[in-house]
């Protein structure tokens, strides 16, 4: 029986010294819908992510993925495939390298992966230049092959569409429709309208720390 993929959070709250982040937020995400998470920037999208991945532990509160407690029964879920915030890569090595160098670690996926991945995302795998010359675009492009090439069922998408052109921009909706179709789970943060218009199944706004379907 294939597995279905699901996030639950049940009164999450963080803080940062006396500054509250997130507040009181009970939410469940389930397999095969795209979840758009709007909000303006300092609004906490990209600490709630990162609180779901096992980066920033709750001040209370409680994570589950596929059942198991983020931070008590499971540091950092394998099934999450994320990019939060700009990508960061050795700039001194090929988009190639970097991914063959981030797979090492945990050794799930071969060389012949890395490529298919980065293709997917429209790029070159036997570009030797180095990621410090690639335009934000094309970091961007290699970040999302990043997420992807462990073929997770779980992604973490924030801002995804940073610096790609409108050809880039369509070629993700594409792919992010298809991986939904493939019955992942997709949460998506993004300040852009059209990107919620067309991908997501449903919309939660960010404001103050506060979570809430709209």
């Amino acid at each position: 029986m294939e597995k279905k993929n699901f996030i639950e959070v049940q009164g999450l709250y963080k803080q940062f010294k006396n500054r509250t982040v997130l507040t009181d937020i009970h939410v469940k995400f389930e397999a095969g819908k795209i979840y758009g998470i709007v909000g303006r920037n300092g609004s906490g999208k990209s600490v709630f992510l990162k609180c779901i991945c096992g980066f920033i532990p709750p001040t209370e509160g409680t994570i589950r993925v596929n059942g198991r407690i983020v931070g008590k029964e499971v540091d950092f879920p394998e099934e999450i495939g994320f990019i939060i915030e700009a990508p960061g890569f050795l700039n001194h090595l090929s988009g190639f390298k970097n991914l063959c160098y981030l797979a090492s670690i945990r050794n799930k996926i071969g060389n012949n992966t890395v490529e298919e991945y980065i293709r997917l995302v429209g790029l070159d795998p036997h570009d030797r230049k180095h990621v410090g010359k690639y335009s934000l675009g094309m970091r961007q492009r290699l970040g999302i092959a990043q997420a992807l090439m462990e073929d997770p069922g779980i992604l973490l998408l924030d801002e995804p569409m940073n610096g790609l052109d409108q050809e880039g921009i369509q070629d993700m909706r594409e792919l992010f429709l298809k991986l939904k179709e493939q019955g992942k789970l997709i949460l998506l943060a993004t300040h852009v309208r059209e990107d919620v218009e067309l991908l997501c199944d449903e919309v939660y706004e960010m404001q103050y720390g506060k979570l809430r379907k709209i």
